[in-house]
């Protein structure tokens, strides 16, 4: 099930402002993404909607390549696409089928993964973003993406794994402002982690 499929520019880490195709998948393995269900999720600050299939583009498809081929109606270019599987968990859904129906018009792969399930063999970046109390099994990629601040992660654990590069983001919410102090506090103090910010909230992307 697909949430939303819709073209933007990458908001966040280290793509930032680069042109993109985001397929939003329902359903998450750390919150139900209803505000009843907050206060016992393992990720209670979450701030994107993944229920259901009533976004932009979103639906039940009945086989990899009508997916694939919304997907790529979204593509307005004549370069390759730039495809950035997110949820929610996309790891919940996304598979190998999936990855070869998309990857056939030369698109490269982008996931946005929480990291508690490996992520499928033909992604081409991997972005990981662990949260405090649910397992890590992605441990590596090609950048790590923490919430900030979380208690119960461990920074110089995580500074230990192989990623590329390594962001910290505040939080959003009613704490943003305490959150983001923090958050460039920790970073003067901890040169392996730079700052990103949700750019796409702060201009107003869609």
């Amino acid at each position: 099930m697909v949430k939303s499929i819709f073209p933007t520019l990458q908001g966040e880490g280290y793509n930032t402002g680069r042109p993109a195709v985001f397929c939003r998948f329902s359903g998450c393995n750390l919150w139900n993404g209803r505000e009843s269900g907050r206060s016992n999720a393992i990720c209670g600050f979450c701030d994107t909607d993944f229920v259901g299939t009533d976004g932009e583009g979103g639906g039940r498809f009945e086989s990899p390549a009508t997916l694939a081929a919304a997907i790529h109606a979204c593509w307005s270019f004549s370069s390759p696409a730039f495809v950035v599987f997110t949820g929610g968990e996309p790891t919940l859904q996304l598979d190998a089928a999936l990855i070869g129906a998309v990857r056939e018009n030369g698109a490269v792969l982008a996931i946005e993964t929480n990291g508690t399930n490996p992520v499928p063999e033909g992604v081409d970046w991997i972005c990981v973003s662990p949260k405090s109390g649910a397992p890590l099994r992605q441990r590596s990629g090609d950048e790590i993406k923490i919430a900030w601040p979380q208690s119960g992660l461990d920074l110089a654990e995580l500074e230990r794994l192989e990623f590329s590069h390594r962001f910290l983001q505040p939080i959003d919410g009613p704490d943003v402002d305490h959150n983001t102090a923090v958050t460039i506090a920790t970073c003067r103090d901890r040169p392996a982690w730079q700052l990103s910010r949700q750019w796409h909230k702060v201009l107003g992307i869609p």
